[in-house]
């Protein structure tokens, strides 16, 4: 019989530092045989025309993998890739490596804890399988709350764990792992491992990997102290710096919120403490509260009748609705945050945020359709993080005008880079384009009557 071994099962948590499953891992004292495995559920095609997870996903994932392989042979390590379903492939790896235990980072939401389920059941009783939590600021072991009794409001949440909770400090990376010595050869999936088209026009938003992650840390901090600003341009859409860029890689975890934690704080202590760096905590303790509080609700976050049971009379014309994906509505403002989308693998807040209420209010459409495309679609896609805040959009929060919100954010530039058809127009005609008869750019379904006053804002600064 082949020696002992234990598996290390790399999911949502691509990166050596602060990684308490790998630490954990390489403490117990065996061999380690590190795997990650491609789900090949997550590139099945939806009822909605598209993939549940699209290129621009697999793209950034397979590559922040692949830098995984190689930071782990860096300290004497490994990584075997597979594709498949991992509730069929681990078992088989147990047998054939005789493997005692499997480390791995616990899961929170319905889909990923069904794979976990299924595989308990499949695993010998010789194999214990040991789950640990890296997924939030706040470990969720030491909130005041127990997840049935997570606060209804994030006010409510983060101002009480504020108050009682410490965030832990972060794992070290470590500097050697031992593997087995048989270590398997890898499957490395490509394009069209799962039938994509190669797209040539793909242009990720963000460099993969754990190291860019690092890096992008120290550049948004210590290297040009953009954080100290960025209360004031967080809302912005152009650019790299106007907010931090940190979630694609905490949508993989490249990078862990505890130490964009720490290094908030070492900030403040060293270069400046206001509200900007009480600001980006914020939104680390806002990104726990949904993980936390899409737990309480469970599979009712995927509802479109949402977690309370609310409804609307949606039309749910699907011509619009594809028409809304394309970026072809004929409002500058939706249209090149949606080509930024479809073209980058990413979108400002301040552009889900109109994207959004335009999809729901305007035209109409089911949310959570734009929930299932923005899934498809975005690096930084979390599944808590993106389901929560369609919901909320949905059902909670105030309609946000796409003619004010263009004119509001100077967002000429922004439309120039992204509507081509739009591109060599130079004042504020780019706003309003089918007032000015431009044809090479699609006309709106319908002007609503609540635009009017935007609109005549906008003709006014044209007198």
């Amino acid at each position: 019989m082949k020696q002992e071994c234990n598996i290390l099962w790399f999911k949502n948590d691509l990166r050596l530092h602060d990684n308490e499953s790998l630490c954990k891992a390489i403490a117990d004292g065996l061999p380690v045989l590190p795997i990650f495995i491609f789900d090949s559920r997550l590139y099945d095609d939806l009822d909605l025309g598209f993939r549940k997870a699209g290129y621009n996903r697999f793209h950034f994932l397979r590559e922040t993998v692949l830098e995984l392989k190689e930071n782990l042979k860096a300290i004497g390590g490994n990584l075997h890739i597979q594709y498949g379903i991992p509730e069929e492939i681990i078992p088989k790896l147990v047998e054939e490596y005789n493997v005692t235990r499997i480390y791995a980072e616990d899961e929170y939401a319905y889909e990923e804890l069904q794979v976990l389920d299924a595989l308990k059941h499949r695993l010998p009783k010789s194999c214990e399988l040991h789950l640990t939590w890296g997924k939030t600021l706040y470990h969720i072991d030491d909130i005041p709350y127990a997840i049935e009794d997570i606060p209804k409001t994030s006010k409510t949440y983060r101002i009480h764990t504020g108050k009682t909770t410490e965030v832990r400090a972060p794992f070290l990376a470590p500097e050697s792992i031992s593997t087995i010595d048989d270590f398997p050869e890898s499957h490395i999936p490509d394009f069209s491992t799962f039938n994509f088209k190669e797209d040539s026009e793909l242009e990720l938003y963000v460099k993969s990997g754990e190291k860019a992650a690092l890096e992008r840390l120290h550049h948004y901090t210590f290297e040009t102290q953009q954080l100290t600003s960025y209360r004031w341009t967080r809302n912005r859409s152009l650019g790299m710096d106007y907010s931090s860029k940190f979630s694609p890689y905490l949508a993989v975890g490249a990078i862990s919120p505890r130490l964009i934690f720490q290094k908030v704080k070492q900030y403040e202590e060293l270069i400046k403490k206001n509200q900007s760096t009480w600001w980006l905590v914020f939104e680390l303790v806002w990104r726990d509260y949904f993980t936390f509080r899409g737990m309480n609700v469970g599979n009712k976050m995927f509802k479109t009748e949402g977690f309370k049971g609310k409804g609307k009379d949606w039309e749910n014309n699907k011509n619009l609705f594809q028409r809304w994906c394309d970026g072809q509505t004929g409002l500058p403002f939706i249209d090149a945050h949606m080509r930024q989308l479809n073209k980058t693998g990413f979108m400002s807040n301040r552009g889900r945020v109109n994207c959004a209420s335009f999809l729901v209010y305007d035209y109409k459409v089911d949310w959570t359709w734009g929930a299932a495309y923005f899934e498809n679609k975005l690096i930084d896609y979390d599944v808590s993080a993106n389901w929560m805040n369609w919901h909320y959009q949905a059902y909670e929060i105030w309609y946000t005008n796409p003619i004010h919100q263009s004119l509001k954010y100077n967002s000429k530039e922004f439309i120039q880079k992204y509507v081509s058809e739009l591109s060599a127009i130079d004042d504020n005609t780019i706003y309003l384009p089918w007032e000015y008869n431009i044809k090479a750019y699609p006309k709106p379904q319908e002007i609503l009557g609540k635009w009017t006053r935007s609109i005549n804002k906008i003709k006014k600064t044209m007198e």
